[in-house]
């Protein structure tokens, strides 16, 4: 799963970015200081797979990895190439969810792009140039549409739908509003907009605010849920200077400082699970003397198509599935006590995986 981080030069992305992933991606007070995106590579926290590897003895544990690529600061006529606009844009297109930041704190040491800290505005800007660019896109792939179904009328009903694309973009939605059947999706899903893709808003708020309790408190926050919950998109209230505080900390230290706090996830780890939530996403499990891992598949998933995630073989020669729930292997204590209980089932090739599934496959190539 690939994340980009976007927002306007100075919310604080950059500092996120370098908290969550430890990559140092250069931050200073002045646009612009992020020119190539960075690219930074996580691990999902997953207690299962610690849990997993003891009871295996597993030399190696492999746990799911997100990708967070940070891209530079977006400004008003992006989409017309200012400030480089254009460039990223393209960096955009290559994600599957983006983490839109927003700033909610009042800073004069921080200057701010437009001279003021107004979310609503800030969200505006973003989304009109990503809605501008979409716009273009749409266009270029309507007009190639429209010269093709001179010599194919099936294609009249691409027509028909990208023009209601167009139309939703002009208005000022995002083209993730556009109501579409299955076959739709597949239309939209192949035209890669930028506005067909999920959002999470990451409401940046100041350590008092973040803190203290008084995240409910802070207007600009308010103005986040507010604006996000119009157009069915996420929001996760953050901190990005306390996550850059605790990214050196040890697990112990981490976990304390959490606890003082009242919380019991890092924002990192409320991001991950906030994206697995957003993208439909599960993870499945595999264990053994030589390695304990994780592999991240869509909810509905089929058995063959789960095992096609370790090797294609395992999909073309797959035989059947050995499955035990997680829960349930932990309170055996063992793979032979969770057979013994016929705890152990055999699934074939309609079987849809389960989040937290220990699974054998059995393949025959």
């Amino acid at each position: 799963m690939k994340l980009g981080i976007v927002g306007l030069p100075n919310v604080g992305k950059s500092t996120l970015f370098n908290a969550i992933t430890n990559a140092g991606a250069q931050s200073a007070n002045y646009p612009f200081c992020t020119i190539d995106p960075n690219v930074g590579v996580v691990s999902v926290p997953d207690e299962r797979l610690d849990k997993l590897t003891a009871m295996y003895s597993s030399a190696k544990t492999t746990p799911a990895v997100i990708e967070f690529v940070d891209i530079a600061g977006l400004v008003k006529g992006a989409s017309r190439g200012e400030g480089l606009g254009n460039k990223f844009l393209a960096n955009i297109r290559e994600v599957d969810a983006i983490v839109h930041v927003v700033r909610c704190f009042e800073d004069d040491d921080i200057i701010h792009v437009e001279g003021s800290i107004d979310p609503a505005r800030d969200m505006e800007t973003i989304n009109l140039e990503l809605i501008f660019s979409d716009m273009e896109m749409v266009e270029r792939r309507l007009s190639r549409t429209t010269k093709a179904l001179k010599g194919d009328k099936s294609l009249q009903a691409e027509v028909d739908f990208l023009n209601r694309v167009y139309k939703t973009l002009e208005s000022g939605l995002p083209a993730r509003s556009v109501e579409c059947t299955p076959e739709e999706q597949v239309m939209l899903d192949s035209v890669t907009l930028l506005t067909a893709k999920p959002v999470i808003y990451a409401a940046n708020l100041s350590e008092n605010d973040f803190g203290g309790g008084n995240i409910d408190g802070n207007p600009h926050y308010q103005t986040v849920v507010n604006a996000a919950a119009a157009e069915k998109a996420e929001v996760l209230p953050i901190c990005a200077q306390m996550e850059a505080d605790i990214a050196d900390m040890s697990s112990e230290e981490k976990e304390l400082f959490l606890s003082e706090l009242g919380l019991t996830h890092s924002g990192l780890d409320r991001l991950i699970q906030k994206s697995y939530s957003l993208l439909g996403l599960i993870s499945y499990l595999t264990a053994g003397p030589t390695e304990s891992r994780a592999w991240t598949i869509t909810r509905g998933t089929k058995a063959p198509g789960a095992a096609g995630k370790i090797h294609t073989d395992f999909e073309r020669g797959f035989i059947r599935a050995e499955v035990v729930a997680y829960d349930d292997l932990m309170a055996c204590g063992s793979m032979t006590a969770a057979k013994e209980k016929g705890l152990v089932r055999s699934e074939g090739k309609e079987y849809v995986v389960q989040d937290g599934d220990v699974i054998l496959f059995r393949f025959n190539v």
